[in-house]
């Protein structure tokens, strides 16, 4: 097949602010003076609540109040009466914050309101304002309990027994100014320390504010009533599969390939990386965080991870005689030799940590995290401080992190035979969504695929042993989405192993201790054995991160939103998956396998019969672009099954305490047989004078699947227009409308995406030629 240089999308050079829709729903019908005069009763009970619960020692105390919503947020109606809006939930509910308790400009406006309606108006002055509140009240205790601790049996503050020592991570809400979350940290790291309790570490983000504390239960109960705390919560547990595999010599094996000097980097975020004779003469650089856990990999995660970032496919390739990396290496150990994160770092702090310093001191733009917090499975609400801390890092230092979804072991019945008999359905288990930090916005979340059977020739000789999976069907242990918001989650999957039913021992076997259910890849203790096998989505993220890697390599100038993109613009879900997964419906293969595996020739070039074209970009925030699409004629008329497929990429800011957890959304229309000046004068902001915009008949809005109400909750998007017949009378050329819609964050300026525009025919046309042609002529 041939392999062709991928061409450039060109941007049309008109620049127009977007046309916004409005939003919030209706308030209902009220009695003004009745509703009031409940509100403010309300307010009062409120403010006495946290009175009573305050501390002397806290200076500058603050309010926090729970708002419920009915209408619109209105979050600007907040914002000018002096209160800061901290997090927001999908139930309308809000919690604000005040610097003082007088309220008394939100006090006037609940009087006004109460007056009912003025002569000459049609509604009371602050109607839908003051309308759309449900009821105020302060913040329970049992409300900062967090997910982890509650999973532990902890749901009341009373469970915390006092002359019990407890380690717990403390989250502070996002008050705004650095200086006074610091301020806020100090006055509670004090209070723990007068009562005796340690502070072990602290963490300041961007939005995040963290402090781990040793302490007495008693002092915890104490600490959920202080209305500055969020949440708190025991520390996270990494989510690992161990394995080991069967020795194979040195002498035995191909010839070692070299890597270019200039080949690009991995960070492996982990147990760290041994100098293994197949990997020293490529590792650049180690760091700890903490500098106490040494560098050395005494578990053997981050080899056995950092083995298959660099060479892909390890079984295939020895089955084949050759031993080529695609990429160097560099590793932060941020767990130590039992895999546990160390009791006196906070998490997110140290992924910001080990991210900034191999980005800064070895150019690294490539990371994976192969690991995740078995005990924070994500519910459907918000994410935790660890995955905004990583959806931060992918905006402020343009790199590509790629994060593993997660590994559950098969339940589905009260027998563990039904591991085999209940699967796939046991996937769909909500106990099964991902665990933190896969729900992650701005990162490459992976699931996993099966290679096989998993059944060893000595094994399949037993009646009773049964497979679970055949090839490219989902591993019985993969986690699902979807993420925040309804996102597509995970967003790729790819080869992690699969697990077999042995009833001779009476349970579950994978990669661990049987190497063929197993991904193989090299083992930590290399004077004993050079390769380790194991099974989960610690080996299909690094796969991902393979593959990633050679896109850089093919595009060593491409943003992180680029390498992306053009990622998913690879990844199709496997047909052996959808034909097992069909029964559970679409949702399920979305849920499970997001949008695919990745093909890395379709990913890094383009051929005779499908060409992809991209550009990188940027726009002002509520505006638009338009991009021009050239299509063939023998796109055009040929028969066959003809796609063209848009793939996009951007890197939002977020807030992890908000419903609206991404300050700017992005989406994308596809629009064809009508005229430019049409898509500019229907899509652009207009003022009254100039009336209503005009319409776009539905035949020129291509018909793209996912629908953009389910991709736009993401920030990795793809999505296909089919056409079957002959398409000639919507012209020569299609056009691509991207928009940019400003939120919470909508003061950021500039938001940087991109886009990726496959065309492709399943015919052996000769498209890329023609298109080549045409691009070249509209540059």
């Amino acid at each position: 097949m041939a392999r062709y240089d991928h061409l450039q999308l060109v941007r049309l050079p008109e620049r127009f602010e977007r046309r916004r829709n409005g939003g919030g729903g209706r308030t209902p019908a009220r009695d003004p003076a009745g509703h009031s005069a409940r509100l403010g009763t309300e307010l009062d009970q409120a403010i006495q609540t946290q009175q009573l619960r305050r501390r002397p020692e806290f200076v500058d105390p603050s309010l926090i109040l729970r708002v419920q919503m009915t209408g619109a947020l209105l979050e600007e109606d907040w914002n000018r009466l002096g209160l800061t809006v901290l997090s927001s939930d999908e139930d309308r509910t809000l919690v604000l914050f005040a610097s003082t308790d007088d309220m008394t400009a939100f006090r006037e406006r609940l009087t006004a309101y109460g007056r009912g309606t003025p002569i000459g108006q049609q509604n009371p002055s602050y109607a839908a304002f003051i309308g759309g509140i449900e009821n105020i009240g302060a913040i329970e205790p049992r409300d900062r309990i967090g997910v982890r601790a509650r999973g532990d049996g902890f749901t009341e503050p009373t469970d915390f027994q006092a002359g019990t020592s407890y380690t717990v991570d403390v989250e502070l809400w996002d008050l705004g100014r650095r200086e006074l979350r610091v301020r806020k940290l100090d006055q509670i790291a004090a209070y723990v320390d007068a009562r005796g309790g340690d502070e072990l570490d602290r963490y300041v983000g961007p939005s995040i504010t963290l402090l781990r504390i040793q302490c007495d239960g008693a002092l915890i109960q104490t600490l959920l009533g202080v209305d500055d705390i969020a949440e708190i919560d025991v520390p996270p547990a990494p989510d690992i599969l161990t394995g080991e595999m069967a020795n194979m010599a040195m002498g035995d094996l191909p010839a070692l390939g070299a890597v270019d000097e200039n080949a690009p980097l991995i960070g492996i975020i982990d147990s760290g990386i041994n100098d293994h004779p197949l990997l020293e003469d490529i590792i650049v650089g180690a760091i700890a965080v903490p500098a106490t856990l040494g560098t050395a990999d005494d578990f053997g995660h981050g080899t056995r991870v950092a083995g298959i970032a660099v060479f892909g496919d390890l079984r295939g390739q020895l089955a084949a005689g050759t031993l080529e990396r695609g990429a160097r290496l560099c590793s932060a150990k941020v767990v130590d030799h039992n895999g546990a994160f160390p009791d006196r770092r906070l998490t997110p702090g140290q992924m910001r940590e080990a991210v900034t310093r191999l980005n800064q001191e070895f150019g690294c733009r490539i990371f994976v995290i192969a690991l995740g917090d078995r005990k924070k499975v994500y519910d459907g609400g918000k994410v935790g401080p660890w995955a905004a801390t990583l959806d931060e890092l992918v905006a402020e230092l343009d790199v590509v992190i790629i994060v593993s979804a997660g590994n559950r072991a098969p339940r589905g019945g009260n027998r563990i035979e039904q591991a085999v008999t209940e699967y796939p359905a046991y996937l769909m288990e909500p106990a099964n969504r991902l665990c933190e930090p896969a729900g992650a916005m701005n990162v490459i979340t992976v699931g996993s695929l099966a290679h096989g059977t998993g059944l060893s020739p000595g094994i399949a000789q037993n009646v009773g042993s049964r497979p679970i999976t055949q090839t490219s069907e989902p591993s019985p242990f993969t986690r699902i989405g979807p993420g925040i918001r309804g996102a597509i989650k995970p967003d790729l999957v790819d080869v992690g192993g699969t697990l077999i039913y042995d009833p001779v021992v009476q349970r579950l076997r994978g990669g661990e201790d049987l190497p063929e259910a197993g991904v193989l890849s090299l083992h930590h203790r290399y004077i004993d054995r050079l390769f380790a096998g194991g099974s989960g989505t610690s080996y299909s993220a690094p796969l991902v991160a393979f593959k990633a890697s050679q896109i850089l390599a093919r595009f060593p100038d491409a943003s992180a939103n680029l390498v992306r993109a053009l990622l998913a613009s690879g990844a199709s879900v496997p047909p052996e998956a959808s034909v097992r997964l069909q029964l559970l419906g679409a949702e399920a293969e979305r849920a499970i396998c997001g949008h695919g595996q990745i093909d890395l020739e379709r990913a890094a070039f383009s051929d005779d019969a499908r060409v992809a074209l991209y550009a990188e970009d940027e726009l002002e925030i509520d505006h638009f672009a338009v991009y021009q699409i050239p299509i063939p004629e023998v796109f055009q008329t040929e028969r066959g099954r003809r796609t063209i497929r848009v793939s996009f990429a951007y890197d939002p800011p977020v807030r992890h305490s908000r419903r609206d957890y991404a300050g700017v959304t992005m989406g994308f229309r596809l629009i064809r047989g009508c005229e430019p000046d049409l898509i500019f004068e229907h899509f652009r902001r207009r003022v009254a004078e100039e009336g209503r915009f005009p319409d776009m008949e539905a035949r020129f809005n291509c018909s793209l699947e996912p629908s953009s109400t389910l991709r736009e909750k993401s920030s990795l998007q793809t999505a296909t227009a089919s056409f079957a017949r002959d398409v000639s009378q919507y012209g020569d050329t299609y056009y691509l409308v991207v928009r940019c819609a400003g939120g919470w964050a909508a003061d950021v300026g500039r938001q940087a995406f991109a886009v990726v525009v496959e065309i492709a025919h399943e015919a052996e046309v000769q498209l890329y030629e023609r298109l080549r042609q045409r691009v070249r002529v509209q540059a």
